[in-house]
């Protein structure tokens, strides 16, 4: 028994070294506290006042119109009328009108045929053309929503008006419209941007800095070291699990404030979805940190140098945004690259939190992806086990007499 508390006193006294010089380390260097402080503090505030207003309004347009009839004049006055578009100008021709979207004084262009009014005199279909910038994708959509909604009105009108004999509310509710539909979107009752993307955004962001706060260290910690390995030669640095844990357990206790202000505190501020209750979000929250944690300090033994974790992860944000399947369906992604998508905690963090946070899942209907995190949280702490076995063994072999034995033993 005195053997045991004898080593579990010296077990604790190196955890607790490395926990409080991990914790030293991230608050004495300006980098790791950009990444694992400033940038989950400010990002979240810059995506979500940006995206905020959720949809476009006013849009500005510029208009061709070859007809110059009283039913062009008509349709344009009820499109300018609409929320979503303006009527900023009108141009002679499509050239003239081209010029306008490339000086960016509009978005979009109206053209009416010139043959509007005569078409629908002589009971022929007429084509209004609208043509968008596409740098855009919203404004597609405004232009889209503006132009359907304006020649819904005027088709129901002029059904009326080529029907004779309709002497009721019901007769003409029966003419023009003959089967009454209502539109629903589940889940983003407004159609906007920040409820749609802004979750997701949310979770990439804790991923990434993560990555890249561990890796920053790692990097740091090579450069600093006398044999270029990701631990240095001390005394207390001799047990693996008590390293991997001590160390794990900084970035752990740090980022619990951050998943409480992206996840919580965001999206109460900013009326995001948040229906889901806190345990089932903190359910998700723990084994998406753990696993995100090995994971980064697995790939640390990739990194050679600080500069390193900028090239081999800023440019993953964006694929893992593809590949988590908020922006294009899941089931229409290749096999191959679903496959892929599995590697990293992202995936189905950002699944997971969007099923309980946006769509009322409960924690059972997310059982899929809080089993792969928990089967990432082992995989990648066996890797992480083996990244630092390695190098525990080089400062061996460089350092006999260290004391790294007990390191073998755990």
């Amino acid at each position: 028994m005195k053997r045991f508390l004898v080593l579990f006193r010296e077990a604790w006294r190196d955890w607790n070294y490395i926990f409080q010089r991990e914790m030293y380390n991230i608050f004495h260097d300006g980098a790791l506290l950009i990444f694992f402080i400033l940038v989950p503090l400010a990002y979240p505030i810059l995506y979500t006042l940006i995206y905020n207003n959720e949809t476009l309004h006013e849009t500005p347009i510029v208009v061709v119109d070859n007809s110059k009839s009283a039913m062009s004049r008509d349709y344009l006055r009820r499109l300018d009328g609409t929320s979503e578009v303006r009527i900023a100008g009108y141009a002679a021709d499509m050239e003239e009108a081209e010029e306008w979207v490339r000086k960016r004084d509009a978005y979009g262009v109206v053209v009416i045929p010139a043959t509007m009014a005569d078409d629908i005199a002589n009971m022929k279909q007429t084509h209004v053309s609208i043509f968008v910038d596409m740098g855009g994708l919203l404004y597609y959509k405004t232009m889209l929503l503006a132009n359907t909604e304006v020649s819904l009105q005027m088709n129901r009108e002029i059904k009326l008006m080529r029907t004779p004999g309709l002497s009721t509310r019901a007769d003409e509710q029966a003419v023009t419209a003959p089967i009454r539909y209502e539109q629903v979107t589940l889940f983003n009752p407004s159609s906007g941007f920040a409820q749609f993307l802004i979750p997701a955004v949310m979770v990439i962001l804790l991923h990434q800095t993560l990555l890249l706060g561990i890796c920053l260290s790692a990097g740091t910690e090579r450069e600093s070291n006398k044999l270029y390995q990701l631990l240095p030669v001390h005394e207390h640095h001799h047990g693996l699990i008590r390293i991997i844990t001590g160390k794990g357990a900084a970035y752990f206790v740090l980022y619990l404030w951050n998943v409480v202000f992206c996840l919580g505190i965001i999206p109460h501020v900013f009326h995001l979805p948040q229906l889901s209750d806190a345990i089932d979000v903190w359910a998700i929250a723990v084994p998406f940190l753990l696993a995100c944690i090995f994971f980064g300090m697995t790939i640390s033994g990739l990194i050679r140098h600080r500069e390193n974790c900028m090239m081999i992860i800023v440019f993953s944000s964006l694929p893992l945004l593809f590949l988590s399947g908020i922006s294009w369906p899941w089931d229409s992604i290749p096999r191959f690259w679903q496959l892929f998508a599995h590697i990293f905690p992202s995936t189905h963090g950002v699944r997971a939190f969007i099923k309980l946070n946006n769509m009322g899942a409960s924690l059972a209907e997310a059982e899929n992806e809080l089993l792969w995190l928990w089967g990432q949280v082992v995989v990648y702490a066996v890797t992480t086990i083996f990244t630092y076995y390695r190098g525990l063994v080089k400062i061996r072999l460089r350092f006999p007499a260290h004391k790294t034995d007990s390191a073998v033993r755990q």
